[in-house]
């Protein structure tokens, strides 16, 4: 078997680089360990955010995908047709607010510098907050609307995507474990090894979320990938009484810390489905995946300070999953220098969703060449690179 590009990781980022690559004509083969959309992709809400982003490059990675993003899914509904579900994109924005009067100047601040990085952000009063929001606490300090935010439904996502690539040619290989790289005799990657065949391939590229670290040291060349642990609490079906996506002013600080211990902010929003999503938690702890009830307290706690009318909800199930965590809080995509040919997307943690589809961009122009752009123009892959300064203390040479 030989393709142009082997693609491990059949999650919303691989699946998005898969549909790229196919669409401009390349072979493609998608290799997971396990099935479509089995790990991260569909253990999270689907954010497509740039409110939680400070100015920088993921910021502009943001908002190269949110241009990306509407088109999209206009070409899934329509290249799919009937018998794929919707990807559930939504446009409902974005309201952050916080509770204590030591909070309000820093959010405001923070919603002056994402407008002078062409963010919409508008900081709006209590009152107008409440417009937004009826059933918000009244109690709030401050609140910033952010219009760009949006929503999808991840798991459909990413399966719409894996079966666009499909319909371009792409080649799935489910339940196949990669265990090594196969290199030519310069040393380039020239495909994979997996538990059943060999894939012989011009390009590898290393998607595959959390696991991405151990699986890059697998293949030769590692890159300080993490798990970092989130939990979400699902409440019964109720009257629809959240408009968009609302959370404290805390989740900023949480996305951007270092700080292995538990960390957690009041995320809450509404899906289509009439359940309420309550997140979120980050916390180191490894692969594990024992239950925390301290966890689920804390986020509960905090949610109410939000939206008081929460205390009478049922809480239906929970669900936890692991985000794929790098120190310096920016993606790895690119070729690695190290091994010539093996390519890495991941890195993402809590905003793969949102980012992948630029990703995918990135990799499409460094692989196939060509420029890689968004409507907003020219995507810069720099910030990114394996080779970056602020990597570099956490980068160990390959094997």
């Amino acid at each position: 078997m030989s393709v142009d590009v082997a693609v491990i990781g059949a999650g919303i980022v691989g699946a998005a680089c898969a549909r790229s690559l196919a669409s401009r004509g390349l072979s493609v083969a998608i290799i997971d360990r396990s099935a479509a959309a089995a790990g991260t992709s569909s253990h999270c809400e689907g954010n497509l955010l740039v409110s939680d982003k400070a100015a920088g490059p993921e910021l502009d990675l943001a908002r190269h995908s949110l241009a990306l993003w509407p088109a999209l899914a206009e070409q899934l509904a329509d290249e799919l047709g009937p018998d794929m579900p919707a990807v559930e994109f939504e446009p409902k924005g974005g309201l952050v607010v916080t509770t204590t009067e030591a909070g309000a100047r820093p959010l405001i601040d923070f919603a002056q510098q994402q407008r002078d990085a062409q963010v919409d952000a508008r900081v709006v009063s209590v009152a107008q907050a409440l417009q937004h929001e009826p059933w918000l606490n009244p109690e709030i300090t401050a609140a910033v609307h952010y219009p760009e935010d949006c929503q999808i439904q991840p798991t459909i996502a990413t399966e719409a995507l894996l079966a666009s690539a499909r319909r371009h040619g792409a080649q799935t290989y489910y339940h196949q474990e990669v265990v090594s790289l196969l290199r030519d005799a310069q040393g380039h990657a020239a495909g994979v090894r997996t538990t059943r065949e060999d894939i012989h391939a011009g390009a590898v590229i290393v998607a595959a979320g959390p696991w991405s670290g151990d699986l890059a040291s697998r293949l030769g060349a590692p890159v300080p990938v993490l798990p970092r642990r989130g939990t979400v609490l699902v409440t019964s079906r109720m009257p629809h009484r959240i408009f968009h996506k609302v959370y404290d002013g805390d989740y900023f600080g949480a996305t951007q810390s270092a700080d292995a211990a538990l960390q957690t902010a009041a995320v809450v929003e509404s899906s289509q489905a009439g359940t309420v999503l309550i997140g979120s938690s980050r916390e180191q702890v490894g692969f594990d995946e024992s239950l925390r009830v301290d966890v689920y307290a804390e986020m509960a706690r905090k949610a109410l300070r939000v939206f008081p009318f929460l205390s009478g909800a049922s809480i239906m199930r929970s669900y936890g999953g692991f985000r794929p965590y790098v120190p310096d809080h920016l993606p790895i995509v690119g070729e690695d220098p190290r091994v010539p040919g093996l390519h890495h997307a991941s890195g993402h943690e809590g905003a793969g969703i949102g980012l992948s589809v630029a990703t995918a961009e990135l990799l499409t122009a460094l692989i196939g060449g060509g420029t890689p752009r968004s409507p907003l123009g020219e995507i810069d892959p720099s910030p990114f690179a394996v080779r970056r300064s602020s990597l570099a203390p956490h980068l160990k040479e390959a094997a």
